[in-house]
């Protein structure tokens, strides 16, 4: 079973392939032209030798209707020299000549079944007002042509004018009886025959070399494709690590440029990976570090005093709430990280939201005299998930208590179209250097470290942030310069768009 199935995905997937399909695509291209080819040669051969058949059949008719009035066939048809005709043109076209008098009887059947007879058709009615027909039955290969038998008579009319008698001559034609020839086309379908046969081995040949061709085109068509793959897998194994570059044709290079723009993006992934390693494993280490320094210190020390004891005591708890600031928010972070993650999206009230943010960060801007300021445009209602956006604000609304000045101010602005709300967290602080400012979304970036020691802090606050505004679809941009201060300007949809 499993044989049978594995069978059955390789073959599905021959199909899928390009190769098979260029395959296809130039067998078809080569053969479905010389069907369509083969039928229209044969058709139209088919009707010119009809057509030229008939041609000839009432040219012979003319002729031979001539005869008939010469002899005075119509009258007597004991005349040697029209039957033998006769004869001889049913002979010449393996066919059969009737003709028919004015009452439509029948004076002469070559097959010498019919005289005697009356035949009253179509065709007979109307070659006796004079117009030839033809018929080409295809099924059983025949000819039929109808020609009127006319003679051309003068006759002569008297006009009686002021007393005086004139004679004219005018020339008239008057139908005398009808020629009704059947004539085999046994050696034009004979013809038609041997062409067909002809054509079918030309189209085997044909095809035969179409294969051949396909098959060549398809193996040399798809090759840079296999470099391609082949490049890729060389990447994937290890054994390549610059960018490739296969340029037979423009697809491949688009290709190509996709591919080598995502391997420079997964070696900065890798390099941001290794970075981000890095600082967990220095940001974990430094409390631990300080608290084992100052564990090791009592313990080296006989008949500790109480107070220094207690001091020791403080700062290894304060070292044990670092780390766990640390691990809390590496824990943020990686949930928001999860592009899975649960979004609690409701209908909620921002101007409500901001207010409650505010009165809960404003006792620790008292504590350095910083001013925090709220001013709406109007009321704004947006779908968010309330914890994930309260992180994000608070985040950037606590570090620009943080990084403020003594006496300073933080303003939130928030605002509203009808598309995106737009909440800005502005302060006249210290600033960020421009050359920083790309990267302050970054784990564990800090634009100062000593400065940022003594202020506190992970450095992971703005990466959470930042995850956060996007997870809810939304952007956020910084603007500062140096000892003027800092514009965080976050923007996202009113309305939740899952994607």
């Amino acid at each position: 079973m499993k044989t049978k199935l594995s069978d059955l995905t390789q073959k599905v997937h021959i199909v899928r392939s390009l190769k098979f399909r260029i395959f296809m695509i130039i067998l078809a291209v080569g053969i479905i032209p010389t069907v369509f080819l083969r039928v229209a040669i044969l058709q139209n051969y088919e009707q010119r030798a009809v057509s030229v058949r008939i041609s000839d059949v009432q040219n012979q008719i003319k002729i031979l209707a001539n005869h008939l009035i010469t002899y005075n066939y119509l009258t007597d048809t004991t005349s040697e020299v029209v039957n033998a005709e006769l004869s001889q043109l049913s002979d010449l076209y393996d066919g059969r000549v009737i003709v028919i008098d004015q009452n439509c009887n029948i004076l002469k059947d070559t097959y010498g079944i019919s005289e005697g007879k009356t035949m009253i058709s179509e065709e007979v009615m109307l070659c006796m007002k004079g117009q030839t027909s033809s018929n080409y039955d295809d099924k059983n290969h025949y000819i039929e042509v109808t020609m009127p038998i006319v003679e051309t008579v003068k006759a002569t009319d008297e006009n009686l004018e002021e007393g005086e008698k004139t004679q004219s001559e005018e020339a008239q034609t008057i139908v005398r009886g009808v020629m009704l020839i059947s004539v085999s086309t046994d050696n034009i379908q004979k013809n038609i025959d041997i062409l067909r046969s002809q054509a079918t081995i030309l189209q085997i040949l044909t095809a035969i070399l179409l294969v051949g061709l396909a098959w060549v085109l398809s193996h040399v068509l798809v090759k840079p494709f296999d470099r391609v793959t082949n490049a890729i897998r060389d990447v994937k194994d290890g054994f390549q690590t610059e960018q490739i570059n296969v340029t037979d044709y423009v697809e491949t290079e688009h290709i190509l440029n996709a591919f080598n723009e995502l391997l420079g993006r997964m070696k900065l992934l890798d390099e941001s990976r290794q970075e981000f390693v890095s600082n967990v494993s220095h940001e974990l280490k430094t409390p631990i570090t300080s608290m084992k320094v100052l564990a090791d210190s009592l313990l080296m020390q006989e008949d500790v005093p109480v107070e220094l004891y207690k001091e020791f005591m403080v700062d290894i708890a304060d070292e044990i709430d670092r780390e766990n600031k640390i691990i809390n928010d590496l824990l943020s972070l990686v949930k928001m990280d999860k592009t899975a993650a649960d979004m609690n999206i409701e209908n909620r009230n921002l101007n409500e939201l901001v207010e409650l943010i505010l009165k809960r960060l404003r006792p620790i801007a008292k504590q350095r005299n910083i001013d925090v300021l709220f001013e709406s445009e109007r009321e704004v209602f947006a779908e968010v998930d309330e914890v994930k956006l309260t992180l994000a604000i608070s985040n950037l609304v606590e570090n620009a208590i943080k990084y403020n000045n003594e006496y300073g101010y933080v303003k939130v602005t928030l605002d509203a179209d009808h598309q995106f709300a737009t909440i800005v967290v502005e302060d006249n602080g210290i600033g960020i250097p421009e050359e920083a400012q790309e990267h302050v979304f970054e784990r564990f970036y800090r634009v100062d470290k000593s400065h940022s020691r003594e202020i506190g802090g992970t450095g992971l606050g703005l990466a959470i942030t930042r995850n956060a505004i996007l997870m809810h679809r939304g952007s956020v941009k910084v603007e500062s310069e140096e000892n003027r201060g800092t514009r965080f300007i976050v923007k996202i949809p009113v309305i939740y768009v899952s994607k």
